[in-house]
C-alpha cells in the first residue's frame, strides 16, 4: 500500500490511536509497525483474530501484557552462559508470572467453551513457575538478595552482623567513657567502609589508630581506634564473602533460566501477538467497530459507516456503496456538507478492514480487497495559490492514472478544480471516463454540474449528492446514492439577504439548458423527500406491527402455559377422585365382609348408612372447595317480593317466589305444583311475567292423547326420576318408557334416569334407538362412574 495515500487518508493516526491500547512495549511497536494485507486469507484470518478477542473481552473483562519486554539482550546473555544482574532476573521471572496469568485467562470456563482463533496461542505459553518463583523467593528487589537464598548467604550475615555489632559496643564504650573529652562529636562515622570515630586535631595523639580523612577545616579528624582494626578487616572480607555468594547464586538462577532459553523467546512472541491483538479489540471496543465481510469482487457497501477520527457526537454515519451495480460514484454538494468525509471515510475503512481491525460501521457491511489505494484529496486553497493547487493536483492524477489498475480503489477530492471552469470539467470527464473504461473503481466529488449529466448518461457511472437543508443553511451530511445535488447558490444567497433583483439578474445568466437541468433537479430533490416521508412512515408501520404480533405470540404463549396448568390440575384431581373411590369401595367390601353371614338386615343397612355419610361428606367438601364462581347478580332481600317470578339457576327452574328469606337466605319457590327450598344466591330475576300466564304455559302441555290440556295432579304429584326396565323385552319396554317420558316432561323434571341393566346390550339399543325419535328429549348419555354405568341411560329434556 502506498505511504501517500495511508498518510492523506490518516491512517497514521489510527495506528497512534490503536498504539495506546496496547499494555507492553513490544506490543506497541508491532501496533505500529501494522500495515494494511492484499491477502484475503490473512484479512480474514486476522479478522477472525480480532473479534475473538473482542469476544472475550465481553465475557472476561481486560488482561494487561505490561510486564512483556524485549528479552533479545537477556537471552543472547543467557545463550553464552553469562551471569544475568538481579534486575534483569527479576524482570524475567516478572514477566513469567504475566505470561502464568495469561494463560489462565486464556483457560475455559467451567462451562464447555468452544476453541476459538486464540486457542493455541494461549495454550502454547509456558509459564515456567519453578524458574519465576525460585527467582523471586531469592531476590526481593532489584538491589537486595534475599539472606533466605542460601544457607552459606544466610550464615554469613549472621557473621556480619554479629561482627558489626562487635564494632558497635566496643565504639560505644569509647566515645562514652575516657575518649569523650577528645571526640569533636559523640557520633561513630564510616569512612569508606571502615568504622571512625570524630578526634579533635589536637588531640591526634592520645588516639592509637589510622586516620581515614579530616574535616574540610582541619579540626576534625576521623580516626579508626586500633582496637577495632581488625573487626574492620574482618568485616571487609564478610563483605567480600558475601558479594561472592551472591554472584554464585545469580549464576546459578542464571543457569536455571539458560535450560529454557527457548520457552522463554517463544513465550515472548506469542505475548508480544497476544498484545497486539487484544490492542485491536480494545479499540475496536472505543470506536464500536466491527467485523466486516470481505469479497473479492471489488464491491463495497457500508451501512452507517463513521469516521473514526471525528468525535463520536458530532459524526454522522452513512449509506455508501459501490462496485456491483457501478463502478464509479460522482458525489456532488455543497462545500463542509460531507463530501471529503465520504472520501476519506470510505478509504480509511478500507484500509483498515485489510489491516485486520474492525471499522466503525453497521452490522453486515461489506469491503472489497484492493491491492492499492491512491487517494488525491486535500483541503480548499485560496485564489493566489489556485495555479500551485491545480498543478500539484494534476501530478497526483498522473501518478494515478500510470499506476492503478482495476485491483485498486481510487479517490479524487474536487477532479478538475482549480483552473478554469470549462477546461476544469472537461478534464474531470476524460479523466474519468478513462478509469471507467479501464474498471477501476473510483469515487470523486466535484461542483461541476458537467460531471453530473456525465454520470446520469453513462452506464456503470451513478451520482450521489450530499443532502443540504436550505430552511436552516446547514449540511445534514446525509450521502444521497442516485441523485446528483442541486446547486443552492442562489437560495442560500437569498436567505443570506440578497436582494432578489442581484438573484434574478444572475438567472438570466444561466443558460437555458443549465436551468432546465437545475429544474429537474429540484423536482428529483422534492420527489426523493416524499418517497423517503412514505418510507419512514412504511417503517413505523412494520415496527408497530412486528411488536403486535410479538404481544400477540406472548399472550399465546401463555395461555397455552396455563391451559397446560389447568389440565395438569384436572388429572390429579381426577386421580385423587378416582384413588378416593377405590378406598371408598375397599372400605364397602371390608365392612361386608367383616359383617359375616350371620349378620342382620339392621347391621348392613347401618355399614350402608355410614358409608354413605362418608361419600356425602366428601361431596360436600369438593363442591365447597370447588364452588363455581358467581357469574349473576347476587339478589337482596329487598328485591324480593311474595310472587315474584324467579330462576333457580342451579337446578334451571323457573317459579314464583312463596315465603320471604330467613336468616340464613333460604326461601321457597313455587315451581308448578312443586315448592322447592332454594336460596337466595342461587336465584336471579326473570322479569314480571303474569302468574296465570306462567301456569297455562306450565299446564298447557298436551301429553298428546287428546285431552282438554290440563294435567293429571295426581300422577305430576308421584312421578319418579327413575324408571326400571329390567326384566321388560323390548317391546314392552319402549311402551312404559313412552308413557313415563310423556309423565316427567309434563312435571317438569329437568332430567331422569332410564334403568335397563347391561345385559347382552339389546334392551339399551332399543332404548337408545327410542330415544332418537322423542322431540323433546335434547340428549341421552350411559351414566358416569357412580351412576350405574353401561346399565342407565340418563335423558335430559328440552327446556
Amino acid at each position: 500500500m502506498n505511504k501517500k495515500a495511508l498518510k492523506v487518508l490518516e491512517y497514521d493516526k489510527i495506528i497512534e490511536r490503536l498504539s495506546e491500547h496496547a499494555s507492553s512495549e513490544p506490543g506497541r511497536k508491532m501496533c505500529g509497525s501494522l500495515l494494511p494485507s492484499s491477502d484475503i486469507s490473512e484479512i480474514r484470518a486476522n479478522q477472525k483474530k480480532t473479534a475473538d478477542a473482542i469476544a472475550r473481552l465481553f465475557k472476561k473483562g481486560s488482561i494487561s501484557f505490561g510486564d512483556n519486554k524485549d528479552f533479545e539482550g537477556t537471552l543472547k546473555a543467557l545463550k553464552i552462559g553469562s551471569s544475568l544482574d538481579m534486575v534483569s532476573l527479576l524482570q524475567l521471572a516478572s514477566f513469567l508470572e504475566n505470561v502464568g496469568r495469561v494463560k489462565n485467562y486464556g483457560r475455559p470456563g467451567r462451562e464447555q467453551e468452544e476453541s476459538d482463533s486464540l486457542t493455541e496461542s494461549f495454550s502454547m505459553l509456558e509459564p515456567l513457575t519453578p524458574v519465576s518463583s525460585e527467582i523471586k523467593r531469592c531476590i526481593v528487589s532489584e538491589d537486595e538478595m534475599s539472606s533466605e537464598a542460601s544457607p552459606a548467604l544466610k550464615h554469613i550475615r549472621r557473621g556480619i552482623m554479629l561482627t558489626n555489632d562487635r564494632i558497635h559496643d566496643q565504639l560505644g564504650r569509647m566515645i562514652n567513657g575516657s575518649l569523650r573529652t577528645y571526640l569533636q562529636d559523640a557520633v561513630v562515622t564510616m569512612r569508606g567502609d571502615r568504622y571512625c570515630i570524630p578526634v579533635k586535631a589536637e588531640y591526634k595523639s592520645q588516639i592509637s589508630g589510622i586516620v581515614h580523612d579530616q574535616s574540610s577545616t582541619g579540626s576534625t579528624l576521623f580516626i579508626e581506634p586500633a582496637a577495632i582494626v581488625e573487626l574492620n578487616n574482618k568485616l571487609r572480607e564478610m563483605a567480600l564473602e558475601e558479594k561472592a555468594e551472591i554472584d554464585k547464586i545469580l549464576m546459578q538462577l542464571s543457569i536455571m533460566a539458560s535450560e529454557h532459553v527457548e520457552d522463554i523467546k517463544y513465550d515472548s512472541e506469542i505475548m508480544t501477538d497476544l498484545d497486539f491483538t487484544f490492542a485491536k479489540a480494545s479499540y475496536a471496543l472505543e470506536i464500536k467497530g466491527m467485523t466486516p465481510v470481505f469479497n473479492e469482487h471489488h464491491a463495497f457497501d457500508l451501512k452507517k459507516a463513521r469516521h473514526p477520527l471525528i468525535a463520536k457526537d458530532k459524526v454522522v454515519p452513512i449509506d455508501v456503496y459501490g462496485g456491483r451495480d457501478f463502478d464509479m460514484l460522482i458525489i456532488t454538494g455543497p462545500n463542509t456538507g460531507g463530501k471529503t468525509v465520504t472520501l476519506k471515510t470510505v478509504g480509511l475503512l478500507t484500509i483498515m478492514g485489510q489491516a485486520g481491525l474492525a471499522i466503525p460501521a453497521g452490522d453486515k457491511s461489506e469491503l472489497a480487497v484492493f491491492e492499492e489505494v491512491y487517494a488525491d484529496i486535500g483541503d480548499e486553497q485560496s485564489i493566489e495559490q489556485s495555479l500551485s493547487t491545480f498543478s500539484s493536483h494534476m501530478t497526483n492524477t498522473v501518478s494515478i492514472l500510470k499506476h492503478a489498475d482495476e485491483n485498486s480503489l481510487c479517490l479524487f477530492d474536487e477532479l478538475g478544480a482549480g483552473t478554469d471552469p470549462t477546461e476544469g470539467a472537461a478534464l474531470a470527464i476524460s479523466i474519468l471516463n478513462e478509469l471507467h473504461e479501464r474498471r477501476i473503481r473510483t469515487l470523486a466529488t466535484t461542483h461541476y454540474s458537467e460531471l453530473k449529466v456525465y454520470a446520469l448518461n453513462t452506464k456503470g457511472v451513478q451520482n450521489a449528492s450530499c443532502e443540504f437543508d436550505v430552511e436552516s443553511l446547514k449540511p445534514t451530511y446525509r450521502l444521497l446514492i442516485g441523485l446528483p445535488g442541486k446547486s443552492n447558490a442562489f437560495a442560500i444567497s437569498s436567505k443570506l439577504g440578497l436582494s432578489d433583483k442581484i438573484i434574478e439578474a444572475a438567472k438570466e445568466q444561466i443558460g437555458t439548458d443549465d436551468k432546465k437541468f437545475e429544474d429537474l433537479l429540484a423536482d428529483l430533490e422534492r420527489s426523493r423527500k416524499i418517497i423517503e416521508s412514505e418510507r419512514l412512515e412504511i417503517e413505523q408501520y412494520k415496527r408497530e406491527a412486528k411488536e403486535l404480533r410479538q404481544e400477540l405470540e406472548r399472550k399465546t404463549d401463555k395461555i397455552d402455559a396455563q391451559k397446560e396448568e389447568i389440565l395438569r390440575a384436572a388429572n390429579e384431581e381426577a386421580r385423587e377422585i378416582l384413588m378416593e373411590a377405590k378406598t371408598v369401595a375397599d372400605d364397602t367390601i371390608k365392612a361386608f365382609r367383616k359383617a359375616g353371614p350371620s349378620a342382620t338386615m339392621q347391621d348392613l343397612e347401618r355399614e350402608r348408612t355410614k358409608l354413605s355419610q362418608k361419600i356425602s361428606d366428601k361431596n360436600k367438601a369438593a363442591a365447597k372447595k370447588d364452588k363455581p364462581k358467581e357469574t349473576h347478580p347476587i339478589l337482596k332481600e329487598s328485591q324480593l317480593k311474595l310472587g315474584e317470578s324467579v330462576k333457580i339457576v342451579s337446578m334451571g327452574l323457573k317459579g314464583t317466589i312463596s315465603s320471604k328469606p330467613d336468616k340464613d337466605g333460604n326461601l321457597f319457590v313455587q315451581c308448578g305444583i312443586m315448592k322447592t327450598k332454594a336460596n337466595i344466591r342461587d336465584l336471579v330475576l326473570v322479569g314480571d311475567e303474569d302468574p296465570k300466564e306462567a301456569m297455562k304455559k306450565f299446564y298447557g302441555r298436551s301429553s298428546g292423547s287428546g285431552s282438554s290440556g290440563k294435567m293429571d295432579l295426581s300422577r305430576a304429584a308421584s312421578i319418579r326420576t327413575e324408571i326400571n326396565l329390567i326384566g321388560k323385552n323390548s317391546d314392552d319396554a319402549v311402551a312404559a318408557l313412552d308413557k313415563y317420558l310423556d309423565d316427567a316432561y309434563m312435571s317438569h323434571l329437568n332430567n331422569v334416569r332410564v334403568v335397563h341393566g347391561k345385559g347382552t346390550g339389546a334392551l339399551r339399543q332399543a332404548v337408545h334407538q327410542y330415544l332418537k325419535s322423542v322431540p323433546y328429549v335434547k340428549s341421552f348419555k350411559l351414566g358416569e362412574f357412580g351412576e350405574g354405568d353401561a346399565g342407565v341411560t340418563i335423558v335430559t329434556f328440552i327446556k
